[in-house]
């Protein structure tokens, strides 16, 4: 794998870094405290490229290599955590779910729109008894005419209550385990019965709706089925293991931003005539915390660099994962510690920080489920 980044690569970085010092980060702060919705930002984002990258032109992707738009991601999100989920959820799950499995009349029809930034997108597969269990969903789609009908509910659903596109998960055989669930295309707008029940009120992620969805005898068409019928759990695997990769992008970029934010609170804090960062108890910190980060970043690339080339994934993904979102939690952690009793306050984002990263520990596998993961692959090696 290489190590250095290419030009492109280089470019693609400086550019979204460039954007989010600008446009993000003076934000950051309303986007947290209001947890609306940024549509603006959004449409700047779709501007420079950036709600399509891994995705060909053909359909009006950026075009871009896997590398890169983890390095997008991980900027996007050193801004805010909340904007790297809605970028995250609608790229890398709702968006790939039609890439990888949908077929060219899909594809045209709406991921061209997701890749644009027209449209947003979003992944509707948990439920509140089948968070880990996927099988154990209740929503079901029955054969009705020439489509199913839907009833049931989903929950924890990022994008939920703004998505244009939704990819829904439901049991067209419920006598089969995981081999009876299926995928389709929801369109909130057009489907009668797609219901948003409400958003969550999270500890952090804001600015991201995170949506609970209800389905009330909801019909969609045959023709809105992403592969054939019992494909919907290998579907969900392939694509959250994708997935994991950007959750660590995610987490790499919100540890990059504590631990710049640490930096330069140590050094302009004096305690004792002098600034904190003299001190070596806070130079062994920035120390660990950067040395968190960059090991994080590396799995992150050994992970991106194995999709590319199509080789199995499915441990570094998970590794990946696992290991950046516990990091990020921990370099936040300390960049609270560094800052004393104003990393405890609402006045720096040191705060803001801790409570982005935690989530990265629950959604797309939770650190147990993850360590499951590995170790099974592990001992089939």
């Amino acid at each position: 794998m290489e190590f250095t980044l290419t030009e492109e690569q280089r470019q693609i970085r400086d550019t979204v870094a460039e954007f989010v010092d600008e446009e993000v980060v003076p934000r950051a702060a309303e986007i947290d405290e209001e947890d609306e919705f940024p549509a603006d930002l959004i449409d700047d984002m779709a501007d420079l490229g950036l709600m399509g990258m891994p995705f060909p032109v053909e359909y009006e992707g950026a075009g871009l290599d896997y590398h890169s738009y983890a390095i997008g991601l991980e900027e996007i999100s050193r801004g805010s955590g909340g904007l790297g989920t809605v970028v995250a959820a609608h790229t890398s799950l709702a968006g790939n779910m039609l890439y990888e499995f949908g077929d060219e009349t899909q594809k045209e029809a709406y991921l061209t729109a997701l890749n644009t930034g027209e449209e947003i997108g979003a992944f509707a597969l948990s439920e509140a008894e089948a968070g880990s269990d996927v099988p154990a969903m209740s929503t079901a789609a029955e054969r009705d005419g020439d489509g199913y009908t839907v009833n049931g509910g989903k929950l924890w659903i990022s994008n939920g209550s703004v998505a244009d596109t939704v990819t829904l998960f439901a049991k067209t055989d419920p006598d089969a385990g995981r081999k009876g669930i299926s995928s389709f295309v929801v369109r909130p707008e057009e489907d009668d019965g797609f219901v948003v029940e409400g958003t969550e009120d999270k500890l952090g992620d804001k600015g991201c709706p995170t949506a609970e969805l209800r389905f009330d005898d909801m019909w969609i068409p045959e023709e809105r089925r992403l592969g054939e019928e019992g494909e919907g759990f290998v579907q969900a695997l392939k694509t959250l293991n994708g997935g994991r990769i950007t959750i660590a992008a995610r987490s790499v970029g919100i540890a990059r931003a504590a631990l710049n934010e640490a930096k330069s609170y140590a050094q302009q804090r004096e305690q004792f005539d002098r600034p904190i960062s003299d001190f070596q108890a806070i130079q062994h910190k920035l120390a660990d915390m950067d040395t968190k980060a960059r090991a994080a970043e590396l799995l992150m690339h050994e992970a991106a660099d194995l999709k590319m080339r199509d080789e199995d994934y499915i441990k570094e993904a998970a590794q990946a994962k696992l290991y950046a979102s516990e990091i990020a939690r921990e370099v936040a952690n300390e960049g609270i510690q560094i800052h004393g009793g104003y990393g405890y306050t609402k006045d720096f984002p040191a705060e803001r920080y801790y409570r982005d990263a935690k989530l990265s520990e629950i959604y797309e596998g939770t650190s147990e489920v993850l360590r499951n993961t590995i170790a099974q692959q592990l001992l089939d090696e």
